[in-house]
Formats: C-alpha cells, sequence, structure tokens
C-alpha cells in the first residue's frame, strides 16, 4: 500500500515536472523565434529616410521597402532619366555647343562656359559624377533643342520604363512645381539605365579629367561617396535640395546577385550613406543566406506604423514581383577599378577606378571639392 502510493506520489511529481519542461521548451523556442523576427519587423522604423527600398534587380521583387510608392522631389537623380534620354537619341561621339542658359542655372555645375563645344561623352561625365546642372541643359538642348521638349521625352520614356509615378520638369532635378517621383520608380529607372554598359561605366566612376573642344580642363569627382568604401557598389547617383533633403539611388553585384537601392528624403548625408549601406547588406542577407523576412510599409506620411511583414518565399502585395523592363535582360558586370580612357587632346576624358583611392582623395582634398549634389 505504501509503495503504491509512493510510485503514485513520484508519478505525479515527474508528470509535473513533464508539463514544466514543455512550457520551458515553448518559451525558448518563441524566445529563438523572436531573435530572428524582430530585428527585421524593427529595422524599419531605424529608417529614418522619408522613402526607401531594396529590389532585385533580376526579377524585380522587392526586399525591403519604406513608402515606395510616396511622391517625392527627386533632386538631382533626375539626371539619371537625363542621361538614358540622351544615350538612346544621340551618338556619344556628337558635339554640342554651350548656351547661355546652360551657364546661368543655378549650381551645382561644373563651370561651363558660353560657346564651349563638348562631346556628349563628356557631358554625361559632367552630369552623372559631378552632377552639373550646366551639363544637363546642354544635352537637353543638344537633343531636343530645349528643355521643354526634352522633357516631354523623359516623362514618355518613364511611362515606357514603368516608372508611371514619376513626372519630371527639368533635366536637372533643381526644385519645380509638379516634379516628384517615388522610390519604386527610381529603382526601375535604375535598373533599366544598368542595361547600358556606357552608363555603368560613367556612374562607376569615382574622378575623371575631361577636356572640352576647346582645351578646358574640368576635374570631376564622383558625389557618390560609397564608390569609396563599397566594394560590391556598381555606381548610383545622389541628389540634394532643401525640398527633397538627400536622395541616392545606386546598384551593387555580389556574385549573381544584384541589388539596386533608392532613398528618398534622407535628413542627412550621413543618414543618406550609412542607410544605404545597411540596406544593400540586409538585401543581400535576404537574397544569398535567406536571413529574415521581407519588411514593406506603406504609410501615406513619414511613420512606419503601418507595416506588413511577408515571408520571403511567400507574396508579396505591395511589392514589384513582375521583372524589371530592360532592353535585352541586364548587361554583364564589367571590369571595375581599371583606366577606363586616356586622352590628351581636346574632348578626351581621363578617368579612374577603385585601385587610384588614396590619390583620388589627396587630389580632392587639394582642390577642395564639394562632394555633395
Amino acid at each position: 500500500m505504501i509503495s503504491l502510493a509512493f510510485r503514485e506520489e513520484k508519478g505525479i511529481k515527474n508528470k509535473g515536472l513533464g508539463e514544466i519542461y514543455q512550457i520551458l521548451y515553448f518559451a525558448v523556442l518563441l524566445t529563438c523565434m523572436s531573435w530572428f523576427l524582430l530585428p527585421q519587423v524593427s529595422y524599419a522604423y531605424k529608417v529614418l529616410s522619408r522613402s526607401a527600398i531594396v529590389v532585385d534587380a533580376s526579377s524585380g521583387k522587392t526586399l525591403y521597402a519604406k513608402n515606395p510608392h510616396l511622391r517625392l522631389p527627386p533632386a538631382s537623380t533626375v539626371k539619371l532619366m537625363t542621361a538614358i534620354v540622351t544615350i538612346e537619341n544621340t551618338p556619344l561621339t556628337g558635339i554640342a555647343t554651350v548656351s547661355k542658359r546652360a551657364v546661368q542655372v543655378s549650381p551645382s555645375k561644373v563651370g561651363l562656359k558660353v560657346g564651349d563645344r563638348v562631346s556628349i561623352r563628356t557631358l554625361l561625365y559632367a552630369a552623372l559624377v559631378k552632377s552639373g546642372n550646366d551639363a544637363a541643359v546642354v544635352l537637353a538642348e543638344a537633343i531636343a533643342g530645349s528643355e521643354g521638349k526634352f522633357v516631354q521625352l523623359m516623362n514618355r520614356k518613364a511611362v515606357e520604363i514603368g516608372a508611371t509615378n514619376t513626372n519630371y520638369k527639368n533635366p536637372h532635378g533643381l526644385p519645380a512645381t509638379g516634379q516628384y517621383t517615388t522610390a519604386s520608380d527610381l529603382s526601375k529607372i535604375m535598373s533599366y539605365a544598368l542595361t547600358y554598359p556606357g552608363l555603368r561605366e560613367i556612374i562607376g566612376t569615382r574622378v575623371a579629367e575631361v577636356l572640352t573642344e576647346n582645351g578646358q580642363t574640368i576635374f570631376l569627382k564622383n558625389t557618390n561617396r560609397l564608390l569609396w568604401s563599397e566594394d560590391d557598389l556598381i555606381g548610383g547617383k545622389t541628389g540634394y535640395t532643401r525640398s527633397a533633403q538627400h536622395c541616392f539611388v545606386g546598384a551593387a553585384e555580389r556574385g549573381d546577385s544584384r541589388l539596386v537601392v533608392a532613398i528618398l528624403g534622407s535628413p542627412s548625408r550621413e543618414i543618406l550613406w550609412k542607410e544605404s549601406e545597411r540596406l544593400l547588406h540586409e538585401g543581400f542577407e535576404v537574397m544569398l543566406n535567406g536571413k529574415g523576412q521581407i519588411v514593406y510599409s506603406e504609410t501615406s506620411g513619414d511613420n512606419s506604423s503601418d507595416m506588413h511583414v511577408v515571408s520571403l518565399h511567400g507574396k508579396t502585395n505591395h511589392g514589384n514581383s513582375k521583372k524589371s523592363p530592360g532592353r535585352d535582360g541586364v548587361a554583364k558586370k564589367m571590369v571595375r577599378g581599371k583606366k577606363q580612357k586616356i586622352e590628351r587632346k581636346p574632348g578626351g576624358i581621363i578617368t579612374k577606378g577603385k585601385d587610384t583611392r588614396e590619390r583620388d582623395n589627396r587630389i580632392a582634398e587639394k582642390r577642395k571639392i564639394d562632394i555633395k549634389g
């Protein structure tokens, strides 16, 4: 009788311990799950820029987004479309003459003078590397006869690309009523631009020394600081105005994986670079390692209160599931870090890649080049 009671008491204790172990097991499991999931979800709140997106350039799949369809001023990221329209409508060897209107445009400028004769290729370097507004106006006038007619070509091309939430008013990005884009549209425009090896080469150039047909030498330092710190970066385009704040669209490649990141309305240049680097890192972690989940935020304002978390292999209700439009697919990655062209004659260009980092920095410091633009 005593033995039976002992066994019953022991059984009750074992059963109680078993329940405790089960509770502890599920508690540990939930803790581990939250450890993996919460950093991804909470990261949406850490993005201070008004709008951001990270996209798989090959498939068009959205990996991260915060207010991707919020219309915002594009600043100098406009020049990416200016370059696309230019390269599709005129040979790079063509020559354009600088007008008085181009010289009088507001900064930033590269210092072109009235009457200067400049090659289209040189003007593209000036517009994309140094973000010269004067170069953008010269390109517009050379191709369409006026800025107004050129802007019509820009808007038509935006629709063709699928950037239907974008409207241009000028070729340089200075503030204009009714001029806007979205992070989502900007990522589509960059994906399309990458199909042109010539544009890839230019946006990936750290510094360039260009010569006009008149013999004027112009030194250009890229406004994209990530070219000095991110080895995976293909290139990009920056932008800044007081109303637009700091903007950036860029692309990076790691192995066979390519990402496009677009950020609009960042409160400072330092925050812009930090968030660009972090978003690219997180994007590659998702693509290559299957890490975490997609975080998607869609609001009408600046906050990330209305957030949707979607499985990496599931459906994204708001993201872009269709392949980004391009000409004939995405061009293969070009060899970086080499001198692209060296000419000591009018219209020539000397460009330098990543293997000249220290010398480029010394030159820029000596000439006090302002890298904002």
